[in-house]
């Protein structure tokens, strides 16, 4: 079910994706299947970045910039959504930007291709196997981006010590292994990283088989998993002193986690994101402001995702037209961060696959407070 703002088939068009599941709330009658008090969880993520796109056409009109934007549901029936991709209408789109899955994102990196305008994928990390398409953008670094970044962080700050790289058994966390093995083979500085692999349910008393009890110990999570970073730092922290806290260098994943909590007291935990949003913005502070005003909440990281991406890349469209392709790492009309969009080309072709935000962000927090953004 298709949805427009700022209607007007003069202007550049933007056609937005993202999961709200509309099938699933209404009825075929168009009447909604929950009660007043209930809102299915599953449409959550969607409604909210489509809440920060409405925040960024709310700028862009005040701003006067004129475009026409349609929302679509990913979650649409594919017969539906195929219609839509292949109608004539969507042919006028300059350019697509999606909160989609890795599936979703094959689908609409064909179409953008086909189109020759850019496919913006705002959420996911995935490169979804996608080569030779100059077309595809990921905003959510990748993997292997991480890692590079991860190792590059670990040498600027902790080159000349020894760093414990606990880990799990699994297919992922050897590709993370790999990433760091790989990147190693190309830079001067090596680190001094020993691998540990831990069973399930490991205890402190495992770890410090590993760890100096006279000094803070360096640590690097290798895993992607959320409950192995959780049990790991919890772990750490029981073998920590306010004196000598250990330092615990994780994943992207680990933004989920809430590091207030007492278990993770005395412990300095550091991971990389691509998204950062500094409470001190002064329009971040005036986004919060206002849900807690109108929606007695806060607002989600996809609320400040889809309104930065909207606005960033609608005023680009704006500037550039259908040049805008050759003028992605563009950096102005930032909201809350930066990004870094680069090439990445194909080692084995030597050809550009894609273009990906290299833009990390290294948060350090302490007993749940953030005290350091690198």
């Amino acid at each position: 079910m298709p949805a427009t703002v700022l209607t007007d088939s003069s202007r550049q068009q933007i056609a937005i994706f993202t999961p709200l599941y509309l099938d699933s709330a209404f009825d075929m009658a168009g009447n909604y299947r929950y009660d007043n008090k209930t809102f299915p969880k599953q449409s959550s993520a969607g409604l909210e970045f489509w809440e920060g796109a409405e925040l960024a056409i709310d700028s862009l009109q005040k701003e006067g910039v004129q475009l026409e934007v349609h929302v679509y549901d990913i979650k649409a029936p594919a017969q539906q959504l195929d219609s839509i991709l292949n109608s004539e209408a969507f042919k006028g789109t300059d350019l697509i930007i999606g909160q989609v899955n890795a599936n979703e994102i094959v689908k609409l990196a064909g179409v953008a291709a086909a189109l020759d305008i850019p496919f913006i994928n705002a959420t996911s990390p995935s490169d979804a196997g996608i080569t030779n398409n100059p077309h595809y953008v990921i905003l959510n670094s990748t993997l292997a981006t991480h890692c590079t970044g991860i190792y590059r962080f670990l040498q600027k700050n902790y080159s000349l010590q020894d760093i414990i790289v606990f880990r799990k058994k699994g297919v992922q966390e050897d590709r993370i292994r790999n990433y760091f093995t790989d990147f190693e083979k190309t830079t001067a500085v090596k680190l001094k990283l020993k691998y540990v692999t831990l069973d399930d349910n490991f205890t402190a008393d495992k770890l410090k088989l590993y760890l100096d009890e006279e000094k803070a110990n360096i640590c690097l999570a290798g895993s992607l998993d959320e409950s192995f970073g959780r049990n790991l730092c919890q772990q750490l922290a029981l073998s920590s002193t306010a004196g000598t806290p250990n330092v615990v260098i994780g994943m992207p994943t680990w933004d989920g986690i809430d590091f207030e909590r007492s278990q993770f007291k005395n412990l300095e935990v550091i991971y990389s994101t691509p998204f950062y949003v500094a409470p001190t913005n002064k329009l971040a502070s005036s986004v919060y402001e206002n849900f807690k005003n109108t929606f007695y909440s806060r607002p989600s990281d996809m609320v400040f995702r889809g309104f930065e991406t909207i606005y960033h890349f609608a005023h680009l469209l704006k500037l550039y037209g259908s040049n805008i392709g050759s003028s992605l790492s563009d950096k102005k009309y930032m909201l809350f961060g930066e990004f870094d969009i680069q090439p990445v080309i194909n080692k084995t072709t030597m050809t550009l696959d894609y273009f990906e935000n290299k833009k990390l962000y290294f948060v350090k927090k302490v007993d749940g407070v953030v005290k350091t953004v690198y």
